[in-house]
């Protein structure tokens, strides 16, 4: 089932007007953005309970596992006290439970080893898809729901916001 580019239960009667009318403003985006990180939050939250580790650890674990995706490189300490916005020594904390626990490995760069990579250890990565496998279920199910065209429009959109937010984010840390 795909849906249409237009929801009906919103549609006025003339055409022109609906296109206008099925545009979500800012508050009904802020309100499912917000809505859609709390379900987010919620689950990484009992995945932290579960597991013995603190939500900011989850944070970590998620920055870490996204860097190659984002950024093409490996995270490093001190990207990820910049990306979830930490002092060093709580960066330290952090990846210090996360080694105890197994689920992450720091290891040198092999041509400046000053530089410490921070790895995603293959059986914790097995561990957070299985947990997490109920998500992916209702992420995949949801996209059935779309075509790919829209699909795109929404990967655009999440990519520009998260662009923009980040570039914001960091006015803030020269700012103040």
């Amino acid at each position: 089932m795909e849906r249409s580019s237009r929801d009906s239960r919103t549609a006025p009667a003339d055409d022109s007007a609906a296109d206008e009318a099925t545009v979500p403003d800012l508050h009904t985006y802020a309100v499912l953005l917000r809505t859609l990180n709390s379900e987010f939050n919620r689950h990484a939250h009992a995945f932290a309970q579960g597991h013995d580790l603190h939500a900011t650890d989850v944070h970590a674990l998620a920055a870490i596992l996204d860097s190659t995706a984002l950024e093409g490189r490996p995270m490093t300490p001190s990207r990820l006290a910049e990306r979830l916005n930490l002092t060093s020594g709580a960066v330290t904390a952090c990846l210090d439970r996360l080694e105890r626990a197994g689920h992450i490995s720091r290891t040198r760069d092999s041509t400046d080893r000053r530089v410490v990579h921070l790895v995603y250890n293959p059986g914790a990565r097995a561990l957070a898809r299985q947990y997490f496998s109920p998500l992916a279920r209702s992420t995949e199910a949801t996209m059935r729901q779309f075509t790919p065209e829209q699909l795109a429009t929404v990967a655009d959109f999440l990519r520009t916001l998260n662009q923009e937010l980040g570039t914001e984010a960091a006015r803030g840390r020269t700012a103040g």
